[in-house]
C-alpha cells in the first residue's frame, strides 16, 4: 500500500475533535458480508452434447441472478459454472478452498452428473457445502414434455447421485429442498450464508484470557488444541498487567468524550451522575473500555474472558466495558469461560443485522410457578444491552465477590420473546452443542438487584427443559440469542461436524436420554474407525 508521509502523520494526529468523533466510526468488528461470496456450481456433463450444457449455463446463470436481487440473501451468490468433469469440479474445488472471499459453496446437479467426477474435489473441499435439491421450471409442462425435456431437466436423478456420493464420503452438508424461487428455501439458504459467515469468522478468532479458568471449575474449562483443530479458533492468554498500562494510558480528555456518550444513551442513577462521588467509577469504567478495545485492536482479538480473582493494577472488575464490547461485537465469556466468549461471538455473525439480540448469560435463581416456572439469567455485570427493549441505567455499587470492588453497570432487564440458550461442552471424545428453546418473559420488578437480566421459560417447561439441559452436561453460562434460531445452530454443528442435541416443546426426559446414549455409542465407534 502506498501511503505518503504527510498522509501518515494526519493519521497520527490526535486532537479533540477527533477524540469526539471516535466512538461514531464504522463499526469494526462487524463481520463483512457485503465482501463475502457463496460459489455457485451447476453439475452436469457432456452425455448430450454442448447445446444441452448451453441451455444448463443459461438456467443457471438465470437463477443466481434472480438470487441475487431476491433482497433475500445476506452474500452474494457468484455463478462458476456447469461442472463437466472431474478436473473441472477438482479446480473448482481448490480455488473456493484458496479464495479468502469464498465462505461456503452451493451445489445443484442440474441433469444428471456422475457421480466419481466429484470424489477428488469433495475430499479436497473444506468449506460449508450447500445441497440445493430444485429445478429450474416449477412445474412440469405436461402437454410439451418429451424426452429431450426428461433427459435436460434431471435434478430428481442427478441431485440423488449427488447425494450418496456426500454421504459416502461422510461429506458434512446442509440439504434444502424446494422450488429456487420460494421464500422459505431463500430464508433456509440465507440461514446457511449466515452461519458459514461465523464459521470463516472463526477460522481466524483469536480469544483472550485475562487469567485461567475460575479455579476448580470443570464445565467452562476444556481442551483449546482440540478446540483450534475442529472449531477454527485461538485461544491466548494474557496477565491482566498486560492491559493495566492501556487502561492507564487514556487520557481525561478521552474519559469525558466517552462519558459524554454514555450521558447520551443511557440513563444515570442520581448518585453517579456527573458531579457526585461515585461518578469516578464511570470514569474508570470508561477509561476500562478505551483501554480494553485498543488492547483487543493490537492483538486482533474477537473475543476474551474476565475473571474477578484477577485483578491486580485494576480498579474495578470490567463488567461495563465488557458490556459494552459485546454489543460491538467482541465475545465474551466470564470467569475464563472462552468456549463460550467464542460462540458469543460466532452467533453474534449469524445474527448480524437481525432484531432482537445476544448475549452471554448465566444461570443463577429458580423460580417455581407451576407451568410457569423459570430461570432468572444474570451476571454479576455483563449482559449485553442489545438485548433490552428499554433504556440501561448507569449505576454504581459493590460487588463484593473476589477483587471486583466497586463497579459500574448497566442495569436492565431483557425484553420478551422467544430464543435460544446455546452452549458448547468438551465431552472428551467431541464436543457437544446443546441448544435449549426458551421463552423469555417479563421479570417483576428488582429493587434490590441491581443487575442485568433476563427471566426464562426453558422449552417444553422447567422441570424438562433443566433436566435434559443437566442430563446432557450444559454448562451455567449460555450464549443466549433472540434472532439466532435452533436451524442456525444446526447448520453450524453440521458444518464443524459436532456433536448436537436440542431441546425444545417436544422434548421429553425418556427420549432424550435415549439420545445421548445412542450419541455416545455413536461417537465412541465414530472414534475407533478414524
Amino acid at each position: 500500500t502506498n501511503i505518503s508521509c504527510a498522509s501518515t502523520d494526519r493519521m497520527l494526529i490526535t486532537d479533540k475533535n477527533k477524540i469526539k468523533n471516535k466512538f461514531k466510526k464504522i463499526n469494526k468488528m462487524k463481520f463483512n458480508y457485503q465482501e463475502s461470496e457463496v460459489w455457485f456450481v451447476t453439475g452436469a456433463q457432456l452425455l448430450y452434447g454442448g447445446d444441452a450444457v448451453i441451455k444448463v449455463d443459461a438456467h443457471s446463470v438465470a437463477m443466481v441472478e434472480a438470487l441475487n436481487n431476491s433482497g433475500k440473501l445476506p452474500v452474494k451468490v457468484v455463478y462458476k459454472g456447469t461442472a463437466n468433469s472431474s478436473s473441472e469440479i477438482s479446480e473448482i474445488m481448490r480455488n473456493a478452498n484458496g479464495d479468502t472471499k469464498c465462505i461456503g459453496l452451493i451445489t445443484w446437479m442440474h441433469t444428471f452428473s456422475p457421480a466419481k467426477m466429484w470424489i477428488h474435489g469433495l475430499m479436497d473441499y473444506k468449506k460449508p457445502l450447500l445441497h440445493l435439491h430444485t429445478q429450474f421450471d416449477e412445474q412440469i409442462p405436461w402437454s410439451e414434455i418429451d424426452m429431450d425435456y426428461m433427459n435436460l431437466n434431471q435434478s430428481a436423478h442427478g441431485d440423488r447421485e449427488f447425494g450418496f456420493i456426500t454421504a459416502r464420503l461422510r461429506k458434512p452438508r446442509k440439504v434444502v429442498v424446494g422450488y429456487w424461487k420460494d421464500a422459505d428455501v431463500q430464508a433456509k439458504i440465507a440461514t446457511w450464508m449466515r452461519v458459514s459467515a461465523a464459521w470463516a469468522d472463526s477460522q481466524d478468532m483469536l480469544i483472550i484470557r485475562f487469567g485461567d479458568n475460575m479455579n476448580n471449575v470443570a464445565v467452562t474449562d476444556g481442551d483449546k488444541v482440540e478446540a483450534e483443530i475442529r472449531l477454527g479458533y485461538h485461544v491466548d492468554n494474557a496477565p491482566i498487567a498486560k492491559l493495566v498500562p492501556y487502561v492507564n494510558a487514556v487520557t481525561e480528555e478521552e474519559i469525558d468524550a466517552l462519558v459524554a456518550e454514555y450521558e447520551k444513551i443511557y440513563d444515570f442513577a442520581a448518585d453517579c451522575a456527573k458531579g457526585t462521588e461515585k461518578h469516578l467509577h464511570v470514569r474508570q469504567a470508561a477509561a476500562q473500555e478505551i483501554g480494553l478495545r485498543r488492547f483487543l485492536e493490537k492483538k486482533g482479538a474477537k473475543g476474551f474472558t474476565t475473571s474477578f480473582n484477577e485483578l491486580e493494577g485494576m480498579t474495578q472488575l470490567m463488567g461495563f466495558a465488557s458490556q459494552r464490547l459485546m454489543s460491538e461485537g467482541y465475545g465474551f465469556g466470564a470467569e475464563g469461560d472462552w468456549k463460550t466468549a467464542a460462540l458469543v461471538r460466532s452467533m453474534y455473525v449469524m445474527g448480524q443485522g437481525l432484531p432482537g439480540g445476544q448475549s452471554f448469560l448465566e444461570d443463577y435463581v429458580l423460580n417455581f410457578d407451576g407451568s410457569n416456572s423459570s430461570i432468572l439469567q444474570s451476571h454479576m455485570l455483563e449482559i449485553n444491552p442489545d438485548i433490552t427493549g428499554t433504556k440501561p441505567r448507569v449505576e454504581v455499587h459493590f460487588l463484593g465477590i473476589g477483587d471486583a470492588r466497586t463497579c459500574a453497570r448497566l442495569v436492565f432487564q431483557a425484553h420478551t420473546g422467544t430464543g435460544i440458550a446455546a452452549t458448547i461442552v468438551d465431552m472428551g471424545n467431541r464436543f457437544r452443542m446443546i441448544v435449549n428453546e426458551v421463552e423469555v418473559l417479563e421479570p417483576k420488578a428488582l429493587p434490590k438487584l441491581p443487575v442485568a437480566c433476563a427471566l426464562w421459560k426453558p422449552m417444553p417447561n422447567l422441570e424438562v427443559g433443566a433436566g435434559s439441559w443437566i442430563l446432557a452436561g450444559g454448562t451455567h453460562h449460555s450464549s443466549f440469542s433472540f434472532s439466532v434460531t435452533t436451524e442456525f445452530m444446526e447448520d453450524y454443528a453440521e458444518i464443524a461436524d459436532i456433536e448436537l442435541v436440542v431441546i425444545d416443546k417436544d422434548t421429553n426426559i425418556r427420549e432424550f436420554k435415549k439420545e445421548l446414549r445412542n450419541n455416545e455409542v455413536y461417537y465412541m465407534l465414530n472414534r475407533s474407525l478414524r
